[in-house]
C-alpha cells in the first residue's frame, strides 16, 4: 500500500508539472520544472532534505560522494544542476526521458575512444553557465565509505574554463546510509521498490563545502584529491556530531 500510494503521488506530480514545463519551453524560457519534479520524486520516496553551506548558482561543477539514485533527486532539487550519467540510462523506459528533460549529459563510460567527446560535451555544458553535477567515484559506495575519485572524470575541467569553480558536496544520510545504499548487483527496479516501500521519512543533509578553484590545481588528479578530502572531512565531522547527539540522549 505504501509503495502504491507513493508511486501514485509521483505520477500525479509528473502530470501536474509537465504542462508547465512545456509552456516554459514554448515561450523560450529556461524551465524550472524538471528541478521541482526531481525534488518531488525525492519527497515521494521519503527524502527530507536539509542544506548547509552556500551552493554556487552558476559556472560550477558540483562533485559529491554517491550512495543512491536518491542523491540525484536531492542535489537536483537543491541546485537545479544537470547531471552526468552513464549512457545506458538514456535507453531506460521513462527514466531516460525524464533525465533528458533535466539536460542530463549522457556518457559512454565503457568506450575509451569516446573519452574526449564526453569531456567536450561536459565542457560545452559548463560553458553555458548552468551548474552541472557528477559523482567522481564512478559508482555507488556502501554506506559511509567514500571511494577514491576518478580523475579521468574531471578531464573536462582541466584546463579550467574562465570563472569555473568546483564545489564539493558531502551527502549524509546519517544512520540510514548503509540501508539505502545501492551497491552490488541489486536490480534498479528492486532497489526503487525497496526505497519506496520503506517506512517513515529519510532525512539527508547536503553539505555544500568550500569551492575549489581548479585554476590553483596543477592537474586533475590534484583537483580530485582536494575535492574528496573536503567531503571525507565533512562526513567525519558529521558522524562526530551524530555520535555526540546519541550520547546526550
Amino acid at each position: 500500500m505504501r509503495l502504491t500510494l507513493r508511486l501514485a503521488a509521483l505520477v500525479a506530480g509528473l502530470l501536474a508539472l509537465l504542462p508547465f514545463h512545456y509552456a516554459w519551453r514554448l515561450a523560450g524560457r529556461s524551465s524550472p520544472w524538471p528541478r521541482r519534479f526531481l525534488a518531488w520524486v525525492g519527497r515521494c520516496a521519503g527524502l527530507r532534505v536539509r542544506v548547509t553551506g552556500d551552493p554556487l548558482a552558476r559556472h560550477v561543477l558540483f562533485v559529491s560522494n554517491h550512495l543512491s539514485w536518491l542523491d540525484i533527486m536531492a542535489v537536483a532539487g537543491a541546485t537545479g544542476a544537470a547531471f552526468v550519467s552513464k549512457g545506458e540510462v538514456a535507453r531506460w523506459p521513462v527514466i531516460g526521458w525524464l533525465a533528458s528533460l533535466n539536460n542530463t549529459i549522457f556518457v559512454a563510460r565503457t568506450d575509451r575512444r569516446a573519452v574526449q567527446g564526453q569531456a567536450d560535451a561536459l565542457r560545452k555544458a559548463l560553458a553555458t553557465g548552468q551548474p552541472v553535477a557528477l559523482f567522481p567515484e564512478g559508482t555507488t559506495a556502501g554506506g559511509h565509505e567514500v571511494l577514491p575519485f576518478r580523475a579521468s572524470l574531471l578531464a573536462s575541467v582541466m584546463p579550467p574554463l574562465p570563472g569555473l569553480m568546483v564545489q564539493p558536496i558531502a551527502i549524509d544520510y546519517g544512520a540510514a546510509a548503509e540501508e539505502i545504499a545501492w551497491v552490488g548487483y541489486e536490480p534498479a527496479k528492486a532497489n526503487a521498490g525497496r526505497i519506496f516501500s520503506r517506512k517513515g521519512s529519510l532525512p539527508v543533509t547536503l553539505h555544500f563545502l568550500e569551492p575549489v578553484d581548479p585554476h590553483d590545481m596543477p592537474d586533475r588528479k590534484a583537483l580530485a584529491e582536494a575535492a574528496r578530502a573536503e567531503i571525507v572531512q565533512a562526513l567525519g565531522a558529521s558522524a562526530g556530531e551524530r555520535n555526540a547527539l546519541y550520547a546526550a540522549r
